[in-house]
């Protein structure tokens, strides 16, 4: 009983959760932050804005009435304490600072005079960008209170009593930093739970629909996939081209192609190597049966046998041993072709050579069966470019065929010819023909034709002729017609000197 889960990965669905969440969390964070930055400038450039006008208004309504210094030139404290009392009932955040010309700060009611980290001047740059611009753009000036930091300020000349320096106001001072700082935190909080919340159900609603979306094919090909792992061979992703991952797809498509492919083709060895043996044992039992038998009656009547009869039945079971080795030679050779554990070593050879070694091979042979053996050939030289050894077993075996097939006074001939650019090899005998319906099965291993014209062998030649061929990248072809004879002709590619 299979175990297979029944739903979509469990770990890629959870990793896509998780990728998600990080990815909304770190969009949130950057949402608050970003905000948070901008949302404080625009508040500081707003506070900068409305009050930009401050320190001109102070020398204005204060200086006009009283001096900033006293008689013995020392800083009218009475006086900007004044103005800082009435400065604070309006903003508490203001702190407020007499400057000189050079930038050195002269007074301040709230810089504390023994506080070593207290800066003792300010920079005049910024200063003066702010008087030049009439307070229009957001400028950042120095916080004399925390030095290394700056803050929003309203900046403007003065010139008393042949005195000149700037009022130098900053406008958001230690103490609103402070209130700032409580109150911004407690927004970010508010700001942050709320589109925390918003963010989460959000988020849910599109994780869900985008996981949904995002795992749509991989859900089909992971159905397919139990389909054909539970035994459905015919099961494939319809439409791969289409798919969200169509070379996975493909891929799958083309390994169940191959599996089933070569089920198939197990299938089908297995039944060609049930036949085979059971060929096999057939073939084998009829020789053993025969050495068996002579065998025991040499044994038996040896002291009656005449020297003729002995000398007959020894030749006998030589014969029938030559049979035995000769379908053993033969079953070993085609297995190693069934196995495809033969690869052709192809190299340019002259067929026409070959040829006439063979006829002089089988011319004994052909004479004893008083058969005429001859090589149709014209006089040039065909070079072939092929395995040699390969293709002298596939023309031994048609000669052996032909001859064995041929009767008394017949004719058995080997043709070369040049065909454009291969080399025609014909085998040609006037023996008893294949029959129309046996010819497409002949090169089958152990088919041969009805019993009736059945001669002695094992039925692998022509089975090892068509697996030499297929080596070759060619086919062999039979014409023949009953009591009329026949042809095998195949093709080889022509070697050009």
């Amino acid at each position: 009983m299979s175990t297979t889960p029944k739903t979509l990965t469990p770990k890629l669905v959870k990793k896509l959760w998780l990728a998600f969440i990080v990815l909304v969390l770190m969009m949130g964070i950057s949402y608050i932050g970003i905000t948070g930055y901008f949302a404080n400038k625009h508040n500081q450039e707003t506070t900068q804005r409305l009050n930009a006008e401050v320190a001109n208004h102070v020398i204005a309504e204060k200086f006009q009435n009283a001096s900033p210094f006293l008689e013995d030139g020392s800083v009218n404290k009475p006086l900007f304490g004044d103005l800082m009392h009435d400065m604070m009932a309006v903003n508490r955040g203001i702190e407020v600072y007499l400057l000189n010309e050079g930038g050195e700060i002269l007074y301040s009611v709230v810089l504390d005079p023994n506080d070593q980290d207290a800066t003792k001047s300010v920079s005049l740059g910024p200063i003066d960008s702010f008087i030049a611009d009439k307070g229009e753009n957001f400028i950042l000036g120095d916080d004399p209170r925390s030095p290394g930091e700056q803050k929003i300020f309203s900046a403007a000349p003065y010139s008393v009593d042949g005195r000149n320096g700037f009022i130098y106001i900053i406008l958001a001072g230690k103490r609103f930093q402070e209130v700032s700082s409580t109150l911004m935190g407690q927004y970010f909080a508010r700001l942050g739970l709320g589109a925390t919340l918003l963010t989460t159900i959000f988020a849910a609603l599109i994780g869900l629909l985008a996981i949904w979306f995002l795992t749509k094919n991989l859900r089909v090909i992971t159905s397919t996939v139990r389909r054909f792992n539970e035994g459905d061979l015919t099961a494939r992703i319809e439409n791969p081209d289409s798919s969200d991952i169509s070379i996975f797809a493909n891929s799958f498509n083309e390994m169940a192609d191959t599996i089933t492919g070569n089920i198939d083709k197990m299938q089908s060895v297995d039944l060609l190597r049930r036949e085979l043996i059971a060929n096999v044992s057939h073939d084998l039992r009829t020789p053993l049966a025969i050495l068996k038998g002579y065998i025991e009656t040499l044994q038996i009547k040896r002291e009656s046998l005449t020297e003729a009869e002995k000398q007959e039945y020894l030749q006998i079971t030589h014969d029938n041993v030559d049979k035995l080795s000769k379908l053993i030679n033969q079953l070993f050779e085609y297995s190693k072709l069934e196995a495809e554990q033969v690869t052709p070593v192809k190299e340019p050879f002259s067929i026409t050579e070959l040829s006439h070694d063979l006829i002089a091979k089988f011319k004994v042979l052909a004479e004893q069966k008083q058969i005429e053996l001859q090589l149709d050939n014209p006089k040039e030289n065909n070079m072939v470019f092929a395995d040699v050894s390969l293709v002298e077993r596939a023309l031994q075996n048609l000669i052996e065929n032909a001859i064995k097939y041929t009767e008394p006074k017949g004719k058995v001939t080997l043709s070369l010819s040049k065909k454009g650019k291969n080399v025609e090899i014909n085998i040609t005998d006037t023996g008893t023909g294949i029959p129309v319906n046996e010819q497409p099965f002949i090169f089958d291993r152990y088919k041969q034709v009805d019993e009736s014209a059945k001669k002695q062998g094992s039925g692998l030649g022509l089975a090892i002729v068509k697996k030499i061929m297929e080596l070759h990248d060619t086919t062999i072809t039979v014409l023949s017609k009953p009591k009329e004879g026949s042809s095998f002709i195949f093709n080889l590619p022509a070697y050009q000197v």
